[in-house]
Parts: structure tokens; sequence; C-alpha cells
């Protein structure tokens, strides 16, 4: 204990600046012919966006993670939980030897899990114990998937016990290995979708590090917490293509494994024999995870599989191609400015647009354009969004074949489908009407009362304010010349 009115030696996190409050309003600007290149990217839009929200809760602090104030801090150890590194090592001499004690009740901890001790002499009231994965270039994969494990099992800690703070130390010792600036992209990204999905009663995310880990940490989180719309703008190009799924955990295409109904054995011409020989293998849920895969491909041909097994082929579809496209350099297809989200409209959905003329069809490849599509569409459909889709002045050259729009709509995921609010197709041509009525009438369901045709731009107004959607000058021109001047009205509709 502190002598009676000498000053602590504990850090209260309630006087460390915030990330956002750590921006720097003097920051030199970015040079012109950087910011030239940055043109082609603004229709690739950031997974990660501005979140002032977010920005507020999370803290950078250079120094002993053991003097913070937090509800709980995190300890790194080995499985043993009696590892030797320097965050472990302060930590135990500020906590006292009862802490001790309490870990050998743990017995152990596996890599990628997460224990919790009382804090005891420490200012934090909770410490939560985990443990780092070995590095070893071979098996990266693990590796990724382990320290994804450490840093989500945390933060689920700090949610089902209602913490309204935790510090972060960098979870990777010297000692196991990993990458310091490969971990601290895990890191940054786990938490950041965390405090997406979950985090609304978590008030305070420090991240405590070293002097040598600072700088790696200080560049790589406007990747993830841009400060500024500007800031997400400059940060796109850096964002790693493979960035995990919605949660930050790595997808592995490889681990999908198929397992067959009776593993080494041939099929039988028997299906009475089938239980007994399954019984052979096992009951437990990973002998019979998949199935056999081409007998689910004959029963789909045939109409007998259940939709449920369907819907879940689908998925599987589905993330294979999201993965492609994470994957793939799709920098080609961004700088056609053919798709890029905007702002809101009046119901506070998010707005996409589409521009008919920026995609000439008979000189790109058409695939790669359905994985930028995916790419793009992944995490703005897991909540409501509507579509504009400008038609002004597209040529023969400029439209989609039915088969494809029809293939795109076969291959996204349900979500693309459920949470498309409105299609507001802007500057219909009467043939565009016909094939749009015939498409949505014939070839895909659910669509066609979803489509709104918009002779100008006065009645998308009504939709989506001015200021909340881009609109390409030569939209803005064409509308002024065929249907005059506008004054948009600020009523809401449709």
């Amino acid at each position: 204990m502190d002598p009676l009115g000498a000053r602590s030696q504990f850090v209260d996190i309630q006087t460390l600046p915030t990330w956002e409050q750590q921006l720097d309003p003097e920051a030199e600007e970015i040079p012109q012919e950087y910011s030239d290149s940055l043109v082609s990217q603004q229709a690739f839009p950031s997974p990660f966006p501005f979140r002032p929200d977010i920005n507020r809760k999370i803290i950078l602090f250079t120094g002993d993670i053991a003097l913070l104030n937090c509800t709980a801090i995190v300890n790194t150890s080995n499985e043993s939980l009696n590892d030797k590194n320097p965050v472990s090592d302060s930590i135990h001499q500020l906590a006292g030897p009862e802490l001790r004690d309490e870990l050998l009740k743990l017995k152990g901890c596996r890599t990628g899990e997460a224990k919790m001790t009382k804090g005891f002499n420490l200012a934090a009231r909770f410490i939560i114990h985990t443990v780092g994965p070995k590095y070893k270039a071979k098996y990266r994969t693990a590796a990724e998937s382990s320290l994804y494990s450490c840093y989500r099992n945390i933060m689920q800690q700090a949610k089902e016990q209602a913490m309204v703070s935790v510090g972060l130390c960098v979870v990777s010792t010297t000692k196991r290995g990993y990458p310091l600036e490969d971990a601290t992209h895990i890191a940054l990204r786990t938490v950041r979708r965390f405090l997406e999905n979950y985090g609304n009663n978590i008030e305070t995310v420090v991240f405590a590090v070293s002097d040598t880990e600072e700088p790696v940490y200080r560049k790589l989180l406007p990747l993830y917490y841009p400060r500024t719309e500007e800031e997400e703008r400059t940060s796109l190009p850096l964002i790693p293509a493979d960035i995990g799924n919605s949660e930050g955990e790595p997808v592995v295409p490889e681990r999908q494994i198929r397992i067959t109904e009776k593993p080494g054995t041939l099929e039988d011409d028997c299906e009475d024999s089938l239980e007994s020989d399954l019984g052979q293998v096992g009951n437990h849920a990973f002998a019979r995870m998949e199935g056999d895969v081409d007998k689910q491909r004959k029963l789909i041909l045939q109409g007998q599989m259940s939709e449920a097994a369907m819907q879940k082929q689908h998925q599987r579809n589905y993330n294979r191609w999201l993965c492609r496209a994470r994957a793939e350099d799709l920098s080609d297809i961004a700088a056609l400015k053919a798709l890029y989200q905007t702002g809101v409209d009046m119901c506070g959905r998010t707005v996409m647009v589409v521009v008919g003329r920026n995609i000439p069809v008979t000189l790109i490849d058409l695939e790669k354009a359905l994985l930028y599509f995916i790419h793009v569409m992944d995490h703005i459909t897991v909540k409501e969004y509507v579509m504009v889709y400008f038609h002004t002045l597209t040529g023969e050259h400029n439209h989609l074949d039915s088969d494809f729009l029809k293939n795109l709509y076969d291959i996204v995921d349900a979500k693309f489908k459920k949470n498309l609010r409105a299609f507001y197709f802007v500057h219909p041509t009467f043939r565009s009407k016909v094939s749009t009525w015939f498409f949505t009438t014939f070839s895909v369901s659910g669509m066609k009362d979803k489509v709104h045709y918009l002779d100008n731009l006065k009645q998308l107004f009504t939709c989506i304010k001015p200021e909340q959607i881009d609109i390409p000058p030569f939209v803005l021109e064409y509308d002024t010349r065929v249907n005059g001047p506008h004054h948009p009205s600020q009523s809401s509709s449709l």
C-alpha cells in the first residue's frame, strides 16, 4: 500500500487521452500526388469505417500494464501459467504471492484460452490470463487462429463479467516468436470487430505497449480505428487483403474438411447396412460433419435435398467466393468507380451506388467484377441497406447480361437479399424497364417489389438527402439538361 498522502503509482485510465484525442491537428497534409492516387480507391469502401463512438473507447498506453486501474488487465503466459516475461513478472510482483497460489488452482491454460483470477494487490480487480501461440512459418494459419482466440476469449470474458474497462498487453511474447506487426493486425481487428458486434457495455479498451511496440501500434491503429474520414481514406490501401470474417477470425478454406460416411471403405450397394457401418465409424458430430458431397449434389439435381441442407450447401459455396474475393487483386475493378458506398437514406440505411456507364462489360473480366461486388458488399449487407443504380447515358457495352445477374443473385449470401430494402433505378429507359420487369418476374424472386423507377433526381432526393449521396457529375448535368434545375424536397418517402 502507498504511504498515507503519497502519490499512487497506479495509473488512472480516466486521465489518459483516448485514441481520438491523440489525433494531431497539425499533422502534415497528404502529398497531392498520393492524394490523387487515392481517387481510384474511393469506390472501395473501408471494412473499418470511421466510428467516433469506438475511437472514444480506445487508449494507446506506453507503460506497465500492471499499473492500470482497469476492471481487468491481461497477463500473457505459457501453458503452465508460470512464464517469466516482463509483463508477467511485473503483474506478479505488484499483485503479491496470493496470485501465484491462485494460479496453481487453475491447473494451467491451453493455447488460445483465457482464464481469470482476482487482481489482489493490483489496482485492477481482475487478471485475465491467456496463452499465445508459438510461431512457426509453416504453421502460420494455426498460429493466427490461436492468437485470434486469445483476444476473442479475453473480450468475451470482459463482456460476460460486465467489465467496464480492460487493459490488453501484447499477448505474443518475444520467446514465442510471433512477428510483432502480424500479431498487431490480429489484435486490432479482433478487438474492433468485437466492439462493433458486442461492445456496447465496454467503455474502455487500453492497448498497453512497451517502447519498442508503440511505433507499430501507432502505425497500424489508423487502419482499424481511423479518427477522421480522411484518415479512413488514406489508410484504406494499407489494409491487408486478409481481414478475416465478420468477427475478425482468420478464414482458412482448407479447414472446410470433407468427411465421408465410411472412410477407408468402398460404398456399399446395400442401403440397409448404412447405419451399421456408420456405427463402426462413431456417432461423433465431426465424423458426420458434411457427408458425401457427391451424393448431396446428386440430390440437388434430383430435387430431393432438404431446404436446410441446400442452405448449408449455398453458404459453403458463398464462403468460397468470399475467400477468393479477399485474396485476389481487384484494384482494376475498383478503379472503375462503378460501385461505392455513400451516406444513408431517410431511414438511416446505408446507401450503395452503382454507376452503369462506368461498367465496360465488353472489356472487363466479369468474374473479377463478381468477386469485387462480393468483397465490397459482404460487410455492408449485415444490416439493412438500399442501392441506387444510375442508368444515365449507358450504352449497349454497359448492359450486364441477364445470365451474369442471375448468377450473381444465385451466389450471394441470403443476407444480401434479406437486408436489401429498396433498389432505386434512376433515369430508366423503356427498354430497361421491360428488361428489369422480365428479370425480376421470371429469373429472381422477391426483387420485383423492391425496384423503384425514378425519372429524375428530384424523386431520388425524397428518399435520400442530396448531401448523403455522391452523384457523378455527368448524372447531375444530364438531369439538369433534361429535367431542369431541381430544388430537392426534405420530405421522406418510398
